[in-house]
């Protein structure tokens, strides 16, 4: 199984090379269809929402009736001997809730019910941000596994024209030796680097459930530089992102909260009604109130805390918007600055240093140059292939962040920034 994003052109086309695999390749969008229909964070909120719909029809139900019996006078001595004298009442009570108690605990529920969205979608998008990072760590390995083959590929040609020199007597032994080393370390990094791969695709289909994930072979791909996108136009949307949305959530519950804790200040009425019966076999009714005292009283501290919880709100959402302010901000000035030093490397420095290297080969095999001069253009080389590659991920993960935060689509951006390279 292959993995593939939208643009991958920009260090393929410094190698060479030219990506002709598509069929049967992972898109992202694919990774991330697989986690939502998995993933048991997301499941969880189907639950929580049954419960709370449960609550919510348990809060507009009205007070039960109450249906009661009594005897007295009965089984008793004298008059009051065996059930001849004996009253009996029967009555059905109840009580009857004042202040709109009722309609204030399903506006509580209620609101709890619509505050689950936004949890919801906050859990979503943090979790899609973790499928892209992964993804990205995947193609990530992918990338530098290519890097690792492009320098053994320059060690072994390097171990090749060394051994034509000593057998020509052109130079000594040790040149032949180092040049072999060189490649064993090449060796070793190609290796490690596959195994990287390897790792990097199991964490990630780990968040579909797949614990025994068959490897990704190595795809001859790599990310491209995004674009970076303008910070008043990305500002502008914290509004209306989850983060922030949940706030006008919360301030829903508070407020229902405060409804209810004010109602609390109205007392309830205790009614009952039913028949007796008197000795001698007459019926009577029976019919009765009652009211607690002080029930305002008893409500206020109730009240208070409830308007400190609200009022308290607001001073959370004007923290919460700061600090996702300073994050947007933080995370969008080093996602300028690696996109600017990445173009200088790609556009510039890699360029030169390619160029450089295969100049140095022709002069080494020509004689007119030493191995070490050639075998430190060479690591120099994959050193900034290297570099380059670490901040475009770095630029990536970057992007993933800005888009988590502002609650955007979790795209490549790099494929608007290939569209406009590639128009004449």
């Amino acid at each position: 199984m292959y993995l593939r994003t939208a643009a991958f052109a920009a260090l393929l086309a410094a190698c060479g090379v030219v990506d002709a695999r598509a069929e049967g390749e992972l898109a992202l969008d694919a990774a991330f269809a697989r986690v939502e229909a998995f993933h048991p964070d997301l499941k969880i909120f189907r639950q929580t929402a049954a419960g709370l719909a449960a609550e919510a029809d348990r809060a507009a139900q009205k007070p039960p009736l109450t249906l009661g019996a009594e005897l007295e006078n009965a089984f008793g001595r004298g008059a009051a001997a065996g059930v001849g004298g004996a009253e009996l009442s029967l009555n059905l009570a109840s009580l009857l809730e004042r202040g709109d108690k009722r309609a204030a605990r399903t506006a509580l529920a209620q609101s709890r019910i619509a505050a689950l969205d936004s949890a919801r979608e906050i859990k979503r998008l943090d979790l899609l941000a973790e499928v892209a990072r992964r993804y990205l760590d995947v193609v990530a390995a992918q990338a530098l596994t290519r890097i690792a083959e492009l320098d053994r590929e320059q060690r072994t040609r390097t171990v090749e024209a060394a051994t034509r020199r000593v057998q020509a007597g052109a130079s000594p032994a040790s040149v032949q030796l180092a040049a072999q080393a060189q490649q064993s370390r090449a060796e070793i990094d190609l290796a490690r680097n596959r195994r990287e791969n390897r790792t990097a695709w199991r964490r990630l289909a780990l968040l579909w459930g797949e614990r025994e994930a068959e490897p990704a072979p190595p795809v001859v791909q790599a990310p491209v530089l995004p674009v970076v996108p303008d910070f008043a136009a990305i500002a502008a949307l914290l509004d209306a992102t989850p983060d922030i949305a949940r706030f006008a959530d919360e301030r829903r519950v508070r407020e229902a909260r405060l409804q209810l804790a004010q109602s609390e200040a109205t007392a309830d009425l205790n009614w009952s009604v039913g028949v007796r019966r008197l000795p001698g076999g007459d019926w009577g009714l029976l019919g009765g109130v009652s009211m607690p005292l002080g029930a305002s009283s008893r409500a206020e501290p109730g009240r208070r805390a409830a308007q400190a919880e609200l009022a308290a709100l607001e001073l959370e959402r004007e923290s919460g918007e700061l600090g996702l302010y300073a994050t947007l901000s933080e995370a969008h000035a080093r996602l300028a600055g690696d996109v600017a030093e990445a173009t200088e490397l790609r556009e510039t420095l890699l360029p030169r240093l390619i160029a450089a290297e295969r100049a140095a080969e022709q002069a080494y095999r020509a004689g007119a140059l030493s191995y070490l001069e050639w075998a430190q253009l060479q690591a120099e080389t994959t050193t900034a292939r290297r570099r380059e590659l670490d901040l475009t991920l770095q630029a990536q993960r970057l992007l993933i962040e800005l888009q988590r935060l502002t609650a955007q689509p979790f795209t490549d951006a790099a494929a608007t920034r290939a569209a406009k390279d590639d128009q004449p």
